[in-house]
């Protein structure tokens, strides 16, 4: 057997590196194996913090006969989903027609071209090995049943499903999307529908965005004061098992992160409470201390297992809380944290129902806990960088980092971009990861793109590092040209990708902003930013699908009423010019960065006849000025000034800042 996997950059693939399953990396290796031998691919699909691939893994990957059947009967493929959403997302569309479900780890059972026959997700060990016997036996004994099966998948999947597209939408579409989300609202405990609970990110960008502030603040608060938030680290885990964020699917992902630490920042901004505050910037804490890379980047998840049981690292029990804390403390702590057994064996998921009277106290004790769990065995850590969630990690830090005048975030975000456009970038196209500074072999998808042209809109606004946004326009301009599906919308892979049995195409969000709306979002401020009805007009077309969607399902098009809010709004565009070194500059951009308005943009440079922006970058190449926006747009006898703008028409401009705060009130 060969060890095909220990080469790989996935932290996934090398935790299957030692398994005695003869597995073969995603690739056509694999696939010409599977025809010279006239046999089936079996095709396992997980991600390395994914509970229950652990427990397949460990249950049957790990087993000596159990590999010998996968061995004998299969050509065996391991892919981890985070590393090819392509391929996940084409096998998942099979999982789920064929069984109404899906979930990982995913089990395909395909022909040696690909062409899925056979899938499920977790199987015990008992079951899968009677599954593989019989898979065998059907394929020696039925091939063309197999055959003919496999081909009516490809021809379902392949089949015209595009949502139709339909108009821009405008103020009744958006207030039907709210109406639409009310009716699965759970007023008691927040978030929308019933257990599993997922953090509802984009929806939640919507609701802000609109003014729907009960179901939104009712919601950040519920999370925030729940168990699916880690009380004494910050940062949230992946989900809710339960309808009231009590006990928590431990794992912790990049992406659930960064798109919840932008969520709370602007919650504050909306309504400047003290949790907002307190949760956005403990997040973002976590984030450094715990999901930093030495290259700068962040890994992309925290396991949700230590030492083989799942939520070991972060639960406790009465005993520990007094062993570590003394007597006193010890009981004032689990009543403040109500350690009364709510996860297994005893112990609890640490919650915060209500602030401490005590804030000392709890400061106490809070920093004690922490310091004992830091002794603990720390669940495992995937260390790949993903330049979409990274570019989420980017729009939340700088965002943050302007609004709570933490200039370490700031610096964070630009790290991040550093490294991205170092080691993801070459030939203009994108690297889907990265891990210890080398870069991987995936082409980047559509998300990756967007979600890093997105990131670096909002790190320019922050910084005024022109440089930043003219990267964002390349990678929009390969988004226009390579993944346009001629029809308004996007595909998820670009026009020379590797071409599987269907070319995915998912305007729908999931854990994070469907690609295509991501892209409109990106485009909708470039285009806000630069003038270009290129960029604008490609924004509008991609909002079709959202008047669709609006009707029923709006919990999976959150980022797309999110974009068409700030697009119904103008979107409102403020540029900021004045001497970098002038403190009045830092009032009025930091006043502008405050704004609570849908899909605001900023614009900051130096105006008048000034050539360069704050880290020395032109602004000026020949008679072009960059971003448009500033052109013109000068200092007020000197005095550096404010113009509020609405599709590049601009009111008189204003030199303070409470002159800026009532322009940008009023609108």
């Amino acid at each position: 057997m060969m060890n095909r996997l220990k080469d790989a950059t996935s932290p996934y693939l090398l935790q299957h590196a030692d398994n005695p399953v003869d597995w073969h990396p995603w690739g056509e290796e694999a696939f010409a194996e599977a025809r010279r031998r006239d046999v089936p691919l079996l095709i396992s699909v997980g991600y390395s913090a994914c509970h229950w691939c652990h427990v397949m893994a460990h249950e049957s990957f790990e087993d000596a006969d159990t590999a010998r059947l996968m061995n004998e009967h299969f050509v065996n493929i391991k892919v981890d989903r985070e590393e090819r959403p392509d391929v996940d997302a084409v096998y998942m569309g099979a999982t789920q027609a064929m069984t109404q479900q899906g979930g990982w780890p995913m089990t395909v059972f395909a022909t040696p071209e690909g062409h899925p026959f056979y899938c499920g997700t977790y199987f015990p060990r008992p079951h899968f090995r009677r599954l593989l016997n019989e898979v065998h036996n059907v394929w020696r004994g039925d091939r063309e049943s197999v055959l003919t099966q496999g081909a009516k998948v490809v021809e379902a999947l392949n089949t015209n499903t595009t949502l139709p597209s339909g108009v821009v939408p405008g103020e009744e579409t958006l207030a039907l999307a709210a109406r639409n989300l009310r009716e699965s609202y759970d007023p008691v405990n927040g978030g929308f529908g019933r257990a599993p609970k997922f953090p509802p990110s984009m929806v939640l960008e919507f609701l802000l965005r609109s003014g729907e502030r009960e179901m939104s603040g009712k919601t950040l608060e519920s999370m925030a004061r729940g168990g699916m938030y880690d009380q004494l680290g910050g940062g949230f885990a992946r989900y809710s098992v339960d309808a009231e964020w009590v006990v928590p699917h431990f794992e912790k992902m990049l992406y659930d992160n960064a798109l919840l630490l932008r969520v709370y920042t602007h919650w504050w901004k909306a309504d400047g409470g003290a949790l907002a505050r307190r949760v956005a910037l403990e997040t973002a804490d976590w984030l450094l201390r715990e999901m930093r890379t030495p290259e700068g980047g962040f890994a992309s998840a925290l396991d949700a297992d230590s030492e083989g049981v799942e939520g070991k690292f972060y639960v406790w029990t009465p005993e520990q809380l007094r062993e570590v804390l003394g007597e006193d403390d010890g009981r004032w702590a689990a009543g403040l944290f109500d350690v009364t057994g709510t996860f297994e064996h005893g112990t609890s998921v640490l919650q915060l129902p209500r602030d401490p009277e005590d804030p000392e106290r709890y400061a106490s004790v809070r920093e004690r806990l922490l310091a004992a769990r830091e002794r603990r065995v720390r669940p495992g850590r995937d260390d790949k960088v993903v330049a979409s969630w990274t570019g989420l990690a980017i729009a939340a830090l700088a965002e943050t980092g302007a609004v709570f005048e933490r200039p370490d975030l700031v610096a964070a975000a630009s790290a991040a971009a550093e490294l991205l456009a170092a080691t993801h970038l070459v030939d203009g196209r994108l690297l889907r990861t990265s891990r210890d500074g080398r870069p991987g072999s995936n082409a980047g998808v559509l998300e990756d793109y967007a979600n890093l042209a997105e990131g670096l809109i909002a790190l320019y606004s922050v910084s005024g590092e022109a440089r930043w946004l003219r990267l964002a326009g390349s990678l929009l301009d390969v988004v226009l040209d390579r993944f346009a599906d001629g029809a308004g919308g996007f595909y998820d892979t670009a026009d020379d990708a590797e071409r599987l049995f269907q070319r995915p195409q998912d305007p729908t969000d999931n854990a994070t902003p469907s690609g295509q709306y991501a892209a409109a979002g990106a485009l909708l401020s470039y285009g806000a930013l630069t003038g270009s009805a290129r960029h604008r007009e490609a924004a509008h077309r991609a909002l079709g699908t959202v008047s669709v969607l609006a009707r029923g399902h709006a919990r999976f098009a959150g980022w797309g009423l999110a974009v068409a809010l700030a697009a119904l709004d103008g979107p409102v565009e403020v540029a900021v010019v004045g001497a970098p070194d002038d403190p009045r500059t830092a009032a009025l951009h930091r006043e502008a960065l405050l704004a609570d308005v849908p899909g605001l943009v900023v614009a900051l440079g130096p105006g008048d006849a000034a050539t360069r922006g704050a880290s020395g970058d032109p602004l000026v190449h020949g008679d072009e000025v960059f971003p448009a926006l500033l052109e013109g747009r000068g200092t007020v006898g000197g005095a550096p000034a404010a113009y509020v703008c609405r599709g590049f028409t601009c009111r008189m401009p204003v030199t303070t800042v409470d002159a800026l705060r009532a322009e940008l009130t009023a609108e």
